[in-house]
């Protein structure tokens, strides 16, 4: 069997791996330390408490001290054109994983599910747009080996030049950390109708995760349309604002 015979479509899975221990805590203990006299409990904060009075710093607006919690994900089944995106939100840290160093001849891939339902028309034919785009990842897979062999499939030294032909839509997994007022801002931008689909998608699933561990920054987090009471995109509005606050404002 050819080794791009391999090549698979995927789907974007997310975990979140580690974060601060008590973000709530430490973000209230941070906030509390710039105006206590006496900072002997500073650092004693109880949970539910904690949890009210980050919060009431959110809605103030008062955001710094939510900078020192932080989350790592592990993300796998995206793109490369998503993580393109991803890696412009700059106050973050990433981590990803090296078409360089690593030989990618059976890649797995990223259908967009737009292509789902339509035909692709090559003289005379129709062709369905999902098997032509997986017959196109096989095809390019193939180009990629035989150039790396060309090249003396020496690894590093042939992997760089091969890499070339790989397509957007090739597989990647890349960690991220961001501190919790990044992902805010990641959320806000990210979460929008407006924002691509798969992007979108990762974003929500990491949303979810952080809600579990930090509901007092995260809780009613949302595209900043759910912040602002309105859509500030003008005539790029997606028209859906109520709909989209409704989900992420409950």
């Amino acid at each position: 069997m050819e080794v791009w015979s391999l090549v698979k479509p995927t789907e974007a899975r997310v975990r979140l791996i580690r974060h601060t221990a008590g973000p709530e805590g430490l973000i209230a203990s941070a906030a509390k330390l710039c105006y206590a006299k006496d900072t002997a409990s500073v650092l004693e904060q109880e949970k539910d408490e904690a949890e009210k009075f980050v919060r009431m710093l959110r809605n103030m607006g008062h955001m710094s001290p939510v900078e020192h919690a932080s989350f790592t994900f592990y993300i796998e089944g995206v793109s490369r054109a998503m993580t393109h995106q991803l890696v412009r939100h700059r106050l973050a840290s990433y981590s990803q994983r090296s078409q360089r160093y690593v030989r990618h001849d059976g890649f797995e891939y990223v259908i967009p599910p737009q292509f789902k339902g339509k035909k692709v028309r090559e003289g005379n034919t129709e062709i369905d747009a999902e098997e032509y785009f997986e017959e196109t990842m096989a095809y390019l897979a193939g180009r990629y080996a035989r150039l790396n062999e060309a090249l003396g499939g020496s690894g590093e030294s042939s992997n760089e030049d091969a890499r070339y032909v790989l397509p957007n839509a090739c597989e990647t997994k890349i960690f991220v950390t961001m501190n919790a007022r990044a992902l805010l801002h990641f959320f806000e931008e990210r979460l929008c109708l407006r924002a691509q689909w798969e992007i979108r998608g990762v974003a929500d699933q990491m949303l979810v995760l952080v809600q579990k561990v930090c509901p007092g920054v995260f809780k009613g987090a949302g595209p900043k349309c759910v912040r602002l009471g309105k859509c500030p995109e003008g005539k790029m509005t997606c028209g859906d604002f109520e709909k989209i606050k409704k989900r992420y404002a409950a």
